[in-house]
């Protein structure tokens, strides 16, 4: 038989509030599998601490310290922004990758994250291929603007979801109460640069039980600024105030975004963040409204005492899979939660491509928007309840949230060569 082999394990781009439940999923599944992984090396800050060779030993944490992980939110190993390009265009970075993953006697390697993410796992699985020393390149699938293809959902979307449909509701009550006499408008700005997934988690807050005026601001729906005072005009003038959920990705019709600062990320993408203020203060100039506006940001996802249950059973259930398809000799593939009933959910694990994966973002179909364009329609709440169901609350001790802080020792350099990122 052949000697077990270690794996690599990296979290890349933004975090979640369930990240760590897949971060879990794969380190619990490859302790109980000895003989085919003898360790789970984790990358200190994602991919970087692959390239940099600072490799992090999880073997040194205890078995009740990997399951705390479950109810943790955040990276407990630290994520990047960090994307590789293409082969030829960044060929010493996977270079130096396998090196490492050579040096280290890995054959695995894991990385949990988005379409940047995806891409890098397939391109590592090829380059591997090709010096020699090949690797089982699996993605475990994380993105809380839902965006990825072939998977009904992203694990840490229904989290961000669920925070964003209470948080909506909450604060509706709240501006109702106030109406008469101050406050007439709420704003609230939430992510999503191309896909409205998280600003439609909002229309979850108005039900039969909850007549709640909202509007919604999609990526997918070019900004009408007439017909969207007209809106909020009629909501106010019939049911005393109005709430409005804004995709950080809201777009003039030329495509500049609502929010835009005129800087870029790491990734190259624009820097958004102050649509909220953008939408309050024009709904202030046209109607004389007394607002208040919030955004969500890191709030949003970062909020796992209020965990979606489906949402961190999924992400769990994928960083299991990742490892039992690596075992099985599976490669350059993303486990995908596969649908099977909305009522009840009813849901298993799928397989997707990663070719058919990487550099792909699914949006909004037309059909969950309202004709309209402000709010979801009841085919769009029917995809999206499920999601947001049930709680899995983490344990608390003096009144917070008690989550684990891993020692995070660190693997002894091999290679002791400097990388440049």
């Amino acid at each position: 038989m052949a000697a077990a082999k270690n794996a690599f394990y990296a979290q890349s781009g933004g975090v979640t509030a369930v990240i760590n439940a897949s971060a879990c999923g794969v380190i619990e599944t490859a302790r109980q599998h000895p003989a085919k992984i003898a360790n789970v090396y984790a990358g200190r800050n994602g991919i970087i601490g692959a390239l940099t060779e600072d490799l992090i030993d999880t073997s040194l944490e205890s078995d009740a310290d990997i399951a705390g992980l479950r109810y943790t939110p955040s990276g407990a190993f630290g994520s990047c922004r960090f994307k590789l390009k293409g082969l030829e265009e960044s060929k010493a970075e996977y270079e130096r990758l396998i090196e490492v993953f050579k040096a280290h006697n890995i054959a695995y390697f894991f990385y949990n994250g988005g379409g940047d993410s995806a891409d890098t796992c397939h391109k590592v699985s090829q380059i591997s291929e090709k010096m020699g020393f090949p690797i089982q390149a699996i993605h475990v699938p994380k993105t809380v603007d839902n965006d990825l293809p072939i998977t009904d959902v992203c694990p840490g979307f229904g989290s961000v979801a669920k925070y964003i449909a209470i948080s909506t509701r909450e604060a509706s009550y709240d501006v109702c109460s106030m109406a008469k006499t101050s406050t007439k408008v709420f704003v609230l700005e939430v992510m999503g640069r191309h896909a409205g997934w998280i600003a439609a988690a909002g229309g979850l807050a108005a039900d039969e039980d909850n007549d709640i005026p909202i509007l919604i601001l999609f990526p997918e729906v070019e900004f009408n600024q007439d017909a969207f005072i007209s809106k909020v005009k009629e909501k106010v003038e019939t049911q005393g105030y109005c709430s409005i959920v804004v995709s950080e990705g809201a777009h003039w019709p030329d495509g500049k975004f609502l929010a835009e600062q005129g800087t870029q990320d790491a990734f190259g993408h624009a820097q958004l963040g102050g649509a909220a203020p953008v939408v309050a203060n024009m709904i202030k100039d046209a109607l004389g409204y007394k607002y208040h506006w919030a955004v969500a940001d890191y709030l949003q996802r970062a909020a796992r005492h209020i965990a979606s249950k489906t949402d961190v059973e999924q992400a769990y259930a994928l960083g299991k899979a990742a490892v039992e398809m690596a075992i099985a000799g599976e490669n350059a593939v993303m486990p995908t939660v596969h649908r099977i009933s909305d009522e009840p959910y009813v849901w298993e694990i799928g397989k997707a491509k990663l070719e058919d994966v990487a550099n792909v973002e699914k949006m909004m179909p037309k059909d969950f928007i309202t004709e309209d364009g402000f709010g979801i329609t009841e085919a769009c709440r029917q995809y999206l309840s499920p999601l947001i169901e049930g709680e899995d609350y983490p344990p608390y001790e003096k009144g917070l949230p008690k989550y684990v802080t891993l020692k995070n020792n660190p693997v002894e350099k091999i290679l002791n060569t400097e990388f440049k990122l």
